[in-house]
């Protein structure tokens, strides 16, 4: 059964690292025949939540900006992918600024749906990638029925292109998309 896949890439870097793995994710996902949707962070204008939370009153943010119509596709999506570079061992700021803009769908059942994250990181160990995947696994865990089902380490990536050292980390990323059950 086909499922809608929405990716989210959030480097500012064309082809960069964290790209590279949301794509091969995206190309896995396109060829076990799921409808895939990628949204390039850097592609959009996107303001930082006021925690105003009149979102939770109306349901819609009073941000008017970019941003609007990508809350439905999160909401709509059975299967959705993250990638970020991993910045001073967190998630990078753009993505925790979709996120944080995506609390108008707070409250409201989203689920089932299950989360992916591509994460790259200049550090060489694994323990660089626990913040931001707990970060996840916070977000995930704020609606029912949404889970963090795999994760994606890419280490030792610091320059645009390093991840192509790495065919099993890319071998990885393209197995989850395709493997979407």
């Amino acid at each position: 059964m086909s499922k809608k896949v929405f990716v989210v890439s959030s480097t500012f870097r064309k082809n960069g690292n964290s790209e590279i793995l949301a794509n091969e994710f995206a190309r896995g996902a396109k060829d076990a025949g799921h409808e895939v949707e990628i949204l390039y962070l850097r592609d959009i204008t996107m303001g930082f939540c006021k925690g105003c939370l009149a979102c939770a009153k109306t349901g819609t943010c009073v941000i008017k900006d970019d941003m609007t119509p990508f809350v439905e596709k999160v909401a709509e999506a059975d299967v959705l992918c993250f990638a970020t570079p991993v910045y001073y061992y967190s998630l990078s700021g753009q993505l925790k600024t979709f996120l944080d803009r995506v609390n108008p769908l707070y409250g409201k059942k989203i689920g089932p749906k299950d989360v992916y994250f591509m994460a790259s990181a200049l550090d060489h160990d694994p323990a660089a990638v626990d913040t931001p995947i707990k970060d996840m696994e916070g977000w995930a865990g704020c609606f029912d029925g949404v889970e963090l089902k795999g994760v994606v380490k890419a280490l030792r990536t610091d320059e645009t292109g390093d991840i192509l050292k790495f065919p099993e980390v890319l071998a990885q990323a393209y197995a989850y998309g395709k493997n979407l059950s």
